[in-house]
């Protein structure tokens, strides 16, 4: 059986560090665990990278040597995949200024991973934006669905 494929955007490699919210530590933990046993095959892309670029020395040191311990596959950010983010927000499914979560959604679309992993709730771990992020990539001839699902939902449960 093919390993399901996850995009883990940058919330969620946060959590691994997130001492001031332990349960959501604890369930990413046991994400990260699951991926050590090899349940999964992860993905990041270069907007993660970006992203941990902007935090304090510290974190950023503590971010990359956990990214480079777990050596996700890293997917390019292409022509295609800028143009279907800028839909998202043309179609208002993000704000201008979240464009790097617009890419992390058109990043998992395109390459056709199986779900993307997020902590962020407001912008991406939700129904209504799966919905609406769903219906644009049918109209944009994407057929595979993307679930856009929590650490909790695959840390002890399969997708």
């Amino acid at each position: 059986m093919k390993k399901p494929q996850l995009y883990i955007e940058t919330s969620v490699w946060n959590f691994c560090f997130a001492d001031d919210a332990p349960e959501k530590k604890e369930i990413t933990l046991r994400f990260f665990d699951k991926i050590k046993k090899g349940e999964y095959k992860i993905f990041i892309s270069d907007v993660v990278i970006e992203e941990i670029g902007r935090a304090g020395e510290r974190k950023r040191h503590l971010l990359l040597n956990i990214i480079k311990e777990f050596k996700p596959n890293r997917l390019m950010i292409n022509e295609e995949v800028v143009e279907l983010a800028e839909k998202y927000i043309s179609e208002g499914i993000f704000p201008a200024e979240k464009i790097e979560d617009a890419i992390h959604a058109a990043v998992a679309t395109i390459f056709e991973i199986d779900a993307l992993i997020s902590w962020n709730l407001k912008h991406l771990a939700n129904l209504k934006k799966m919905e609406m992020i769903n219906g644009i990539n049918m109209k944009e001839g994407y057929s595979k669905r993307l679930e856009l699902i929590t650490p909790m939902e695959v840390s002890d449960a399969e997708i």
